[in-house]
């Protein structure tokens, strides 16, 4: 039997905005299989986005849905969960979005290790404003902003995330879709900060200019260069040159930022309760 996607999209919102070729229609549709997995209401679950091509997918959803300013969806995801600990709170975002203009948001709330997923679509491109380089856009690539190739050394979202403090981290693709439903999962399943990055193809605005012919080309591309984290490891540096390791990439158990915040709350409440 097919999947019925129908009963979580809002209606009246389609077609997307996306261009052809565009790996995001593959992730959002993994993103509600997941869910359907985890049985989560659908008044029970938020997702926030800031700006970008990635920003769109909330307002397909029929969930509790926040589509912020540039660069915010962290700081509203925060407040969100701070006034309802209850609910399951996501954020997607873009690689410029999560890591340029809403880095610093980033990595504050991995130091928190507050209770949300943090699902970054990696495209390495400023795809709806114009084609610029983001802090991904990998090196020697051209951008509209890097005409001549990028210069810039790029960040590798995984490490900072666990180098921030997230106790969640992980990597999938665009093109190993059934590993990215379990990835989705597991992330959500999760208790404290997590971060699943996901590569996808930009064939507009980064595919155009880098030599990719077409966007199968681009997904032939994360087939040949990811590697399962076990195999990654198990190689020597030369083997691995060029590629990346997929999957669950770190974890760890660590005191979750709500927990922690209202626990101090009541112990004051109950030192204020004594002393009156």
């Amino acid at each position: 039997m097919s999947f019925n996607y129908d009963q979580y999209i809002r209606g009246g919102k389609l077609p997307h905005i996306w261009c052809p070729g565009c790996t995001y229609g593959i992730v959002f549709k993994s993103l509600l299989r997941a869910v359907d997995t985890l049985k989560i209401p659908k008044d029970d679950i938020a997702l926030v986005s800031g700006i970008g091509c990635a920003s769109r997918l909330p307002g397909y959803i029929d969930w509790n849905t926040l589509h912020t300013t540039h660069g915010r969806a962290l700081p509203f995801a925060t407040g969100l969960k701070m006034a309802r600990p209850d609910k399951k709170v996501m954020v997607v975002s873009g690689d410029g979005d999560a890591t340029a203009i809403g880095g610093n948001h980033f990595i504050h709330a991995c130091r928190r290790n507050i209770d949300i997923t943090v699902i970054v679509l990696n495209n390495f491109i400023y795809g709806m404003t114009g084609g610029q380089h983001s802090p991904t856009t990998p090196i020697g690539h051209f951008a509209t902003t890097m005409p001549y190739g990028n210069v810039d050394p790029n960040f590798n979202i995984p490490d900072l995330a666990k180098g921030a403090g997230a106790s969640w981290v992980g990597r999938g693709t665009a093109y190993h879709v059934p590993a990215l439903d379990k990835l989705i999962i597991e992330a959500m399943n999760h208790k404290g900060l997590s971060v699943l990055e996901i590569i996808n193809a930009c064939p507009t605005t980064h595919g155009r200019r880098n030599k990719f012919k077409s966007p199968t080309d681009m997904l032939l591309w994360m087939k040949d260069t990811a590697l399962p984290i076990t195999a990654f490891d198990k190689l020597p540096p030369e083997k691995t040159a060029g590629k990346f390791p997929t999957g669950v990439l770190f974890k760890k158990e660590a005191p979750e930022f709500c927990e922690t915040y209202f626990a101090l709350a009541e112990r004051l409440k109950k030192q204020k309760e004594k002393g009156a």
